[in-house]
């Protein structure tokens, strides 16, 4: 069968693509469109890392026809020849993705109505026409639904987002909670920065106060009712329940045999000579692991055996099946073995796999076996390319923007807002991303000068041949691609102060950088608030008298690359220092004001088992545990909630200062039933519980650039302004 065209550019470079699947053919969707997905469609979507790894992703839409759905299954397993059989496949159903897919799309994934059968398409445009009504559900897992412009579609409890085009309104229901409405603003400002390209405002309002423009389109608004609960009931004695079978003759008439009929597996029962089926059918999950010399024709048969296997149990036809060669596991498939042996999750010598986080199930009170049953490593995305194209850097300064000496690009400083525009060339087209960074410290007039100049900026492009987007980064909070497009460089930021040559404020006397390596090779250097070492990166620390490199156990030769440009940048001679040797108390110590206790945690130094972080509520009347998605962030320790974070040998209680009793008291169940419900058999890991704001280093320190004031913060004012100052 001749290959499809499309196959071409993929996998070629990291990052996410995504097509929809037009008669069996492959149509790619734009960049700025990714998340949108219409109801009526199947996608193929593949993610690339670095190394390189794949991952490949059908998504069948609720409203797909057969064809679609065969079409799509046909396509990924071409795909996965192409790339020859090394690619995880994994299949997705509209409102059932799992975490490895949720997490490409951070700030949520869009449901529109229709399809290719009806005509619509994938465009990105600045149509002021558009009016559309999205339903936003989730506070960790956003998914916005389109559906009737209607009041008889609102309800109390949710969030809306009302798109007239160039005016785009956030309504908050008047029984919506803060992180509904924190999520459904960032949906929000992605629609206008990336579906608009910045231009479009963004207005936040609450039930009962809705402008003209409302009413004028949906009339007077009538008595609502109260919002649906979420939570869905499901028998938890089969969340964590698996059994094995061997394939036999997947090519032709196959057949199963089971090799054990209840977890946990041993290792050693999987030959490198077969194929397996892990049969979580229980979690509507189905696994097929492909031995390295197993029969070629039974490795390329592996979804055909998946789905033999679904039709004979009698299982449902969106069961979601993971297909993996070995050595490339997922962390939910390796949680149905006991103490599965793996120093790194490799698809070979030297390729390791960078995804690997824990995919979110839904589950019923206390049934903390649903913590274990969607596990995979946060995947990094948003790289639209691999940042070696051009860029220019404006400081905004009284309402103008002033060009920044190239001599210090990649160095933004807290009490300054900057302008980057980066330009690239792709199919023949110059396109342009224009980041708006706002530093923490900088003032009320430089954050609506940045908003105002961005726009000024677009539209002085002017040629119908350029695309440009615009994208709005906080101060700590700056996607990858942003970091990389300063090539072998660091991106430095530092606490407060200006780049200004005549700066209102100076830096401190002793300061020390936090340096670390995301999974896509992006080194950032920050200037945290707190003085706090960590065992996994490299810090430099500059006082009157001495500079310092203190290199981590868990260091990489890319953080300490990093390192000594910073130390650079601050002057002197930089002297190293490998952690456990640091000098006495006149050099090392004395510099950061005495030895004091720090991050050592040995679980950081290996990168086998990533961090995991959960939310526990009783908000539905009923205490249930979700996974935070995607790479999680000190932002999504919700205050209202409980959360749990796994390190693997040691479990934290983090309590929320407004959750409620119930969740207080029931944290400590919830995390007992976790452990004691772990797949693998895992078993006796301590347990501590702390509460905000009282941290200690073995918990802040998994969290890149902890802000110890953040909980001084009103987060719903804080995005208020953001919008205001647009």
């Amino acid at each position: 069968m001749a290959l499809n065209k499309e196959f071409a550019t993929a996998g070629k470079k990291p990052g996410l693509q995504v097509w929809r699947v037009e008669k069996m053919n492959l149509a790619p969707v734009p960049t700025e469109l990714h998340g949108d997905f219409f109801s009526g469609d199947s996608y193929i979507l593949l993610y690339t890392t670095s190394a390189p790894s794949y991952n490949i992703h059908t998504w069948i839409g609720s409203d797909a026809s057969p064809d679609e759905r065969g079409a799509a299954a046909i396509l990924m397993t071409q795909l996965d020849d192409f790339l020859g059989g090394a690619p995880r496949q994994f299949t997705e159903f509209q409102g059932e993705e799992s975490l490895t897919f949720l997490g490409y799309f951070r700030s949520g994934i869009k449901y529109k109505k229709g399809g290719v059968a009806s005509g619509f398409k994938h465009v990105v445009t600045n149509d002021a026409n558009v009016k559309r009504l999205l339903h936003v559900k989730g506070r960790r897992i956003i998914r916005a639904k389109e559906v009737d412009l209607s009041w008889a579609s609102f309800n109390k409890g949710d969030c809306f987002i009302i798109d007239l085009g160039k005016s785009i309104f956030h309504w908050s229901g008047s029984e919506s909670n803060l992180f509904e409405r924190l999520k459904t603003t960032e949906l929000a400002l992605d629609i206008r920065d990336n579906e608009r390209k910045g231009r479009a405002t963004v207005e936040m309002i609450d039930e009962g106060s809705e402008p003209e423009a409302v009413i004028e389109v949906l009339g007077p608004k009538p008595d609502l009712p109260s919002g649906s609960s979420d939570d869905v009931s499901i028998d938890k004695k089969n969340k964590s329940v698996a059994s094995l079978y061997l394939i036999s003759d997947a090519a032709g008439s196959m057949t199963t045999t089971v090799v054990a009929d209840k977890n946990p597996f041993k290792q050693d029962m999987l030959s490198q000579n077969e194929c397996y089926i892990v049969d979580n059918g229980g979690d509507n999950k189905l696994f097929v692991w492909k031995g390295k010399n197993a029969n070629a024709d039974e490795r390329k048969a592996a979804f055909t055996a998946a789905n033999k296997f679904i039709k004979d149990k009698n299982y449902s036809k969106n069961t979601q099946v993971q297909i993996m060669p070995a050595g490339g596991e997922t962390t939910l498939f390796k949680q149905f073995f006991f103490n599965w042996l793996d120093k790194d999750e490799t698809t070979g010598p030297s390729k390791a796999y960078t995804i690997g986080r824990i995919a979110k199930v839904e589950q019923i009170p206390f049934d903390s076996s649903k913590l274990h049953s969607d596990n995979i490593m946060a995947a990094q995305h948003g790289m639209v390319d691999d940042g070696s194209g051009k860029i220019q850097i404006w400081r905004v300064e009284v309402g103008e923007k002033v060009p920044v000496n190239p001599s210090t690009y990649g160095q933004f400083f807290g009490g300054d807002c900057y302008l980057v525009l980066y330009s690239y060339n792709a199919g023949g087209r110059e396109k342009h991303i224009i980041y708006t960074w706002q530093g923490q410290n900088c003032t009320k007039d430089e954050l609506a000068a940045s908003a105002f100049l961005t726009v000024n900026l677009d539209d002085s492009m002017g040629l119908a041949s350029v695309v440009s987007w615009q994208v709005r980064v906080t101060q700590g909070q700056e996607p990858s691609h942003l970091v990389s497009v300063f090539k072998d460089k660091p991106l430095v930021i530092h606490l407060g102060g200006t780049s200004r040559e005549c700066g209102e404020s100076k830096p401190g006397s002793t300061r020390l950088f936090h340096i670390r390596q995301s999974s896509t090779k992006a080194t950032r250097a920050v200037e945290p608030t707190a003085s706090s070492l960590n065992t996994n990166d490299v810090f430099v620390l500059k006082s009157p008298e001495s500079l310092f490199m203190w290199k981590g156990k868990g260091a990489t030769p890319e953080e300490m690359a990093a390192a000594k440009y910073v130390a650079s940048l601050l002057g002197g001679a930089a002297t190293e220092v490998e952690e456990a040797s640091e000098p006495g108390e006149s050099g090392f110590w004395a510099a950061l004001g005495g030895k004091k206790e720090y991050q050592t945690s040995k679980t950081l130094q290996r990168t086998v088992r990533p961090p995991r972080l959960f939310a526990c509520s009783n908000k539905t009347g009923r205490l249930i545990a979700e996974e935070v998605p995607g790479e999680f962030t000190q932002m999504d320790l919700a205050t209202d909630d409980v959360m749990i974070l796994d390190t693997w040998d040691q479990i934290f209680v983090w309590v929320g200062k407004d959750a409620n009793e119930t969740e207080k008291t029931g944290s400590l169940t919830i995390a007992q039933e976790y452990v004691n419900s772990d797949p693998s058999g895992r078993r006796g890991i301590p347990i501590s519980t702390i509460k905000q704001g009282e941290e200690p280093l073995s918990f802040s320190g998994w969290f890149h650039a902890w802000d110890p004031k953040m909980w001084d913060k009103d987060l719903l004012q804080c995005l208020q302004a953001r919008v205001k100052n647009q």
